[in-house]
């Protein structure tokens, strides 16, 4: 034989002794698999769902800010000033007063005086909203990279 063969050794048997047999009495009482064996979602199912405060997102005053926002078009582009980009922030205080920081698409927009003043009014109409201010900035500026997939599948950019 060669040195790179694998050698295999071969037993023959005449029997084999068979496992023992599971009995009644060895096994484990229910009442101690029970009490040893948690449900492991009790914890889970008994806790309460914990609310979310309305000032943040998913809480009733947040989101009806954003709807709000989603309903104010710009003039000329048929999109709404959220999908837009324009908004830059949503900031809703413990007493809820809601700061809306914004841009437009550019410094010589021809609703510059107009638009800040429209989010405001519709802004301060969401039920629950104590009062409204908006902070128009341009920094950083407003570019097609800020809208949603939506915006730009409505303009037929993707």
């Amino acid at each position: 034989m060669t040195g790179d063969q694998p050698k295999f050794t071969v037993e023959e048997v005449e029997s084999v002794e068979a496992p023992p047999r599971a009995r009644v009495e060895d096994s484990e009482a229910l009442a101690d698999k029970l009490e040893r064996k948690r449900d492991y979602l009790e914890g889970f199912l008994a806790a309460k769902p914990e609310g979310v405060a309305a000032g943040e997102p998913g809480g009733d005053i947040y989101e009806g800010v954003i709807a709000a926002l989603k309903d104010i078009f710009d003039p000329e582009i048929p999109v709404n000033i959220y999908d837009l980009g324009l908004i830059y922030g949503v900031d809703v205080d413990d007493n809820a007063g809601v700061t809306v920081t914004m841009t437009l698409t550019t410094p010589h927009c021809p609703v510059a005086e107009s638009m800040p003043a429209e989010v405001e009014l519709r802004v301060s109409a969401v039920p629950g909203v104590r009062d409204a201010e908006v902070n128009l900035v341009w920094d950083p500026p407003w570019d097609p990279a800020k809208m949603s997939d939506e915006a730009k599948l409505e303009l037929g950019m993707l």
